[in-house]
């Protein structure tokens, strides 16, 4: 019933039932008055009592139809205001979800380092290892000097007989010689004959 009577409405309100309904009633009373007496069957002299009764049938059936119609397309208004509604609602959410990413986001590219700052740390960091092999370098040169510079003093071979390092000249203390005794020579008794020997005393 509310299709047909939406159905009826629409048309009811639509050009060409007003072309047609003009039309109708134009034929009606041009034969009603220009045709023959005998086939008229609304009279003139009467008011044309039959097309006002029709017409008047015709309004009071249009309107509650319109208002069928009417409410039939308030209920479908309703269903779309709370479609629109919820509709609303869910892109207001989307909108503050995205908007809180959007400031999360922000807010994380703040601490994410440029590139530029990644290439100024970097080149900070080599710096520093650079230098502190430099220090590790040079403590173990030190060292190997060192040891090397005590090995030659105290007349060892040095650590590394591969590549031997000549220690520091000015480093070396000169040595006196020291003075060598002459030999000792033991005296040699000459030796006597038996018949040069010295005759024993007799005895009284």
């Amino acid at each position: 019933m509310g299709r047909v009577s939406e159905s009826i409405a629409r048309f009811l309100g639509t050009p060409s039932f007003i072309i047609w309904l003009t039309m109708f009633c134009i034929v009606w009373i041009l034969w009603n008055t220009l045709g023959p007496e005998l086939m008229r069957f609304d009279s003139a002299s009467n008011g044309f009592t039959a097309l006002t009764l029709m017409l008047s049938l015709q309004a009071s059936y249009a309107a509650p139809l319109i208002l069928l119609a009417q409410n039939r397309q308030t209920d479908r208004d309703r269903v779309a205001a709370e479609q629109d509604r919820q509709r609303t609602e869910r892109n207001l959410a989307d909108t503050e979800f995205l908007a809180r990413e959007m400031a999360a986001l922000r807010l994380a590219l703040q601490d994410v380092a440029t590139r530029d700052y990644l290439r100024g740390e970097l080149r900070d960091l080599l710096e520093e290892v650079r230098e502190e092999i430099r220090t590790e370098v040079r403590e173990e040169i030190r060292t190997e000097v060192r040891a090397d510079i005590r090995a030659a003093l105290r007349g060892e071979e040095p650590a590394e007989p591969e590549a031997p390092r000549e220690p520091d000249p000015r480093r070396k203390k000169k040595r006196k010689p020291r003075p060598t005794a002459a030999p000792v020579v033991a005296p040699v008794e000459p030796a006597t004959d038996a018949a040069d020997a010295p005759a024993p005393d007799p005895a009284p």
